[in-house]
């Protein structure tokens, strides 16, 4: 029996969970599971780094306690950093993409580059949270403490460093952060310069699946590890999870749903050109030197900002999923790119206000505006995978849907009906499984990215929606993604504003 331990950070949440290997199965179990949100800090919005450091900690104890353990890695959420010098744990808090600055940022930068010069080094999507425009804004407005710092960490390449005093920049993680050249697989340094970011702060990076170093002895006095080898997994949340998609043959793509929804494909190596740029997909690191094609989209953001917003039992996110199966079906719709929604804060009414400023019937109940927002998700998820088909230039029959959001069958079913495709739900714990996956090749147990996937159809139960097939639904169907295509983002005058996809046809 073979063990392994991921520590799985998210935006809202984070866990370390147990992966142990009989069988030819894989089996996890939670061992710790504690709350993550940023926190206010004067006008800013930051990261508590160091209670998410102590939580790890307690689940690491926890998890000295079920056994010899073969390794332990972790992953997380992208963009985000922390500023280092020496051996001091962090120069500040660190800023959480949500925080306004980067929108002022993001404008500076493209009036310097355009999104074409952009893209051509990086091979990256331009979305004002990306590192390099919270870099941009440091060397701007904290140009002091930029130049104190040493290095920069993400998050989870932070908690590696905690856990081993080694500082490295794993590859999937890195190329979320638009500092990076997708082709070169390295960072992209002339862009660095022309930005005046110091090439300093940048570490050597490591492709996933590279074992980093052991646990610190302070570390293992604290948790009763001993020893214990830290790998660097695809330390990005997606790219584990991406992994780990139980999938056959090519022609899939996969949504990971939760906060943000991830839609893509992988490709054995980057796609760049100009229509890939034009409609702002990105080209992110993957396992075993794969690409990530996939566009950024809000995903269940929306709803969890309203529901922060409710009482408390209409918080309640299985009571939701039922008053919103009750309400009238594609009755109004919002466009999800438009940028009021990327914010915090009384997302009920900014959904009312788009509905009464595009004309149509304002959502006036909880289950209203859930239904709302699901029917709008799974009509995005249409005209983004289309438009994905067209730049491959294959058919994708089935969508993978990974996440916390693929427990939602009422979801499920709409992305189902709006995409006219067969949609596999499963797993939720998508993201731990590939993390541990990564560390069972790392260590040998597993050969590669083939016997990954076969561990996954072994080891988890999946559901698959079909659209339904009748006439009504088609028609229904059909006639919300033309609305839904003609919905405008209203905050289009903004460089900030996501552009839109073309116009398909269903």
């Amino acid at each position: 029996m073979s063990r392994y331990i991921a520590i799985d950070l998210g935006a809202e949440s984070g866990r370390v969970i147990l992966g142990t290997f009989q069988g030819g199965k894989l089996r996890l179990k939670e061992l710790h599971r504690f709350a993550n949100a940023p926190i206010r800090i004067g006008s800013t919005l930051r990261w508590d780094v160091v209670r998410l450091w102590a939580e790890i900690q307690i689940g690491l104890h926890t998890a000295s306690n079920a056994g010899d353990i073969s390794a332990i890695a972790c992953d997380s959420w992208g963009v985000d950093y922390v500023l280092l010098k020496g051996n001091q744990p962090l120069l500040a808090p660190p800023y959480a993409y949500r925080d306004e600055r980067t929108f002022a940022s993001f404008d500076k930068v493209l009036k310097k580059m355009s999104r074409k010069e952009l893209f051509a080094q990086t091979g990256i999507g331009s979305y004002p949270i990306n590192t390099l425009y919270q870099l941009c804004d440091d060397f701007q407005h904290r140009s002091k403490l930029l130049r104190k710092a040493d290095r920069i960490l993400l998050i989870a390449d932070y908690i590696n460093w905690m856990l081993t005093g080694k500082s490295k920049a794993e590859t999937t993680l890195a190329s979320t952060s638009q500092c990076w050249n997708t082709r070169k697989r390295a960072w992209a340094w002339p862009l660095l310069k022309k930005l005046h970011i110091p090439k300093h702060l940048f570490p050597k990076t490591i492709e996933p699946g590279t074992v980093i170093g052991r646990l610190l002895p302070q570390v293992c006095e604290n948790t009763g590890l001993a020893g214990t080898k830290v790998v660097a997994t695809c330390s990005h949340d997606t790219a584990a999870a991406v992994a780990a998609i139980p999938a056959h043959g090519k022609n899939w793509a996969y949504l990971s749903s939760g906060t943000w929804s991830l839609l893509g494909v992988e490709l054995p190596g980057p796609l760049i050109n100009e229509e890939v740029r034009a409609a702002n997909f990105t080209n992110e690191a993957g396992f075993a030197g794969t690409t990530r094609l996939l566009k950024c989209l809000i995903g269940l953001w929306i709803l969890q900002e309203c529901r922060r917003e409710w009482s408390k039992a209409d918080g309640d996110y299985s009571r939701i999923v039922k008053l919103a199966a009750a309400a009238k079906p594609l009755r109004s719709l919002i466009h999800t790119g438009d940028i009021r929604f990327a914010k915090m804060g009384n997302m009920t009414s900014k959904v009312q206000s788009y509905c009464r400023e595009t004309n149509q019937p304002v959502p006036q109940t909880h289950g209203a505006i859930a239904r709302c927002i699901f029917e709008s998700l799974a009509l995005s998820y249409r005209v983004e995978l289309d438009g994905l088909q067209s730049l491959i230039g294959r058919k994708i029959s089935t969508l993978h849907v990974v996440g916390g959001g693929c427990q939602n069958a009422l979801l499920n079913q709409m992305t189902a009906d709006a995409l006219d495709r067969t949609v596999i739900a499963g797993p939720v714990e998508a993201t731990a499984a590939g993390n541990i996956l990564v560390q069972a090749v790392a260590t040998g147990k597993l050969s590669g990215i083939a016997a990954m996937r076969s561990v996954m159809r072994r080891s988890f139960t999946l559901k698959s929606f079909n659209p339904r097939p009748s006439k009504k639904s088609i028609e229904s169907w059909r006639e919300a993604l033309d609305r839904f295509q003609d919905l405008p983002v209203v905050a289009a005058a903004s460089s900030t504003s996501i552009r839109r996809s073309r116009k398909v046809k269903i």
